[in-house]
């Protein structure tokens, strides 16, 4: 038998509740032939809605993880530098691949797992890294937005260990082989890049006339195109402003290293693996980025300040230097060495200083 008022009741096999709000009565069919337990957290998630609805509690949005990540590339459109869009935009492609038509509450930290899992099958430990680095910026901004509520999937996935490579750097002779065999203006990038420490693609080939000051002898590199967000001021030794001079004669547009019709570059790096395979160097693992490591290393070695290191090369943290500090275990080397020597050098310097 039916009875009014706040209650669950079943009239033959069918469910209905019944309960009132705000002075408003509600009678709603929950189902047939179900059991009582199921009867009532269809009735309990039936009244929230309506009571939510009836007291101004608006539906949280949430959209597909396409929609939002199409918002959020909007915003990283608008406020990334272009390498770091790029490389954002092949982030989300790979999460899309997992999470495409997935709503919120879909995306939960054992789906994600999962991607981790599956991508580290595919052999890129690295990269996923990035992935989960990414989709967790995205929950984050999609929170401030209004377009997702609760806790972020992406703070509950653990990110893997990274190796620390060792770090490669030119030997005098390779790099002797390089320019020689070079054509400008890579030769001179060459030089330049190894000289002063340069990002070839974000940096060297971004670099305009009114960045050099030849009567100072210095180079600026603008904020704008620097990794760490902050101007620096490199100086010039001999072999870079020889080259510089060279590219000068060369060409008279706006960029430092530009084509004949003073166009810029985009890149170097075909033109450069060329190169490093002509000269027989290429089962040595020589990239373009081996030039700024040579410039750090060498930086190193002459003079093991790390400090002077960062700031030459527009590193954010004193912790990227360290990588570098192992060139410089010849010098230690040496140091240890003279130890032996230690009492004989001070029996001396004692007794001239008796006389």
């Amino acid at each position: 038998m039916p009875r009014s008022g706040n209650c669950l009741y079943r009239k033959g096999t069918v469910w209905y509740l019944d309960f009132r709000h705000c002075g408003k009565q509600h009678i709603i069919k929950i189902g047939r032939g179900i059991s009582r337990s199921v009867a009532a957290e269809i009735a309990r998630i039936r009244r929230a809605s309506i009571v939510r609805a009836e007291s101004g509690i608006k539906k949280p949005r949430n959209p597909l993880f396409e929609d939002a990540c199409r918002e959020f590339m909007r915003w990283a459109k608008a406020n990334l530098k272009p390498r770091t869009f790029v490389s954002y935009q092949e982030c989300i492609q790979r999460l899309l691949e997992s999470f495409h038509g997935k709503r919120r509450e879909e995306i939960s930290p054992f789906a994600l797992e999962k991607h981790k899992q599956r991508r580290i099958a595919a052999d890129v430990r690295v990269r996923v890294n990035r992935e989960l680095a990414v989709g967790r910026r995205l929950f984050n901004l999609c929170a401030i937005w209004g377009l997702y509520e609760g806790n972020n999937p992406f703070c509950a996935v653990t990110r893997l260990k990274e190796p620390q490579q060792r770090v490669q750097f030119l030997e005098p002779e390779e790099e002797r082989q390089l320019v020689e065999a070079a054509h400008s203006p890579l030769k001179e990038l060459i030089v330049l890049a190894v000289n002063t420490g340069l990002r070839v693609r974000s940096e060297a080939l971004a670099l305009r006339w009114r960045d050099v000051d030849f009567s100072r002898k210095t180079l600026t590199v603008p904020a704008a195109y620097a990794k760490s967000g902050r101007t620096r001021v490199i100086p010039l030794n001999a072999k870079a402003l020889e080259a510089l001079y060279a590219l000068r004669n060369r060409t008279s547009g706006e960029f430092v290293i530009s084509k004949t019709d003073g166009s810029s570059y985009r890149n170097f790096q075909s033109q450069f693996h060329a190169l490093v395979t002509r000269v027989g160097l290429a089962h040595t693992g020589i990239s373009i980025h081996t030039l700024r490591h040579t410039f750090a290393s060498r930086l190193v070695m002459a003079d093991p300040d790390l400090r002077t290191v960062q700031d030459l090369g527009g590193w954010a943290s004193l912790a990227m230097v360290q990588r570098y500090a192992h060139v410089a275990s010849a010098n230690r080397v040496d140091a240890v060495q003279k130890l032996p020597n230690f009492p004989k050098l001070f029996t001396t310097l004692f007794t001239k200083l008796l006389k």
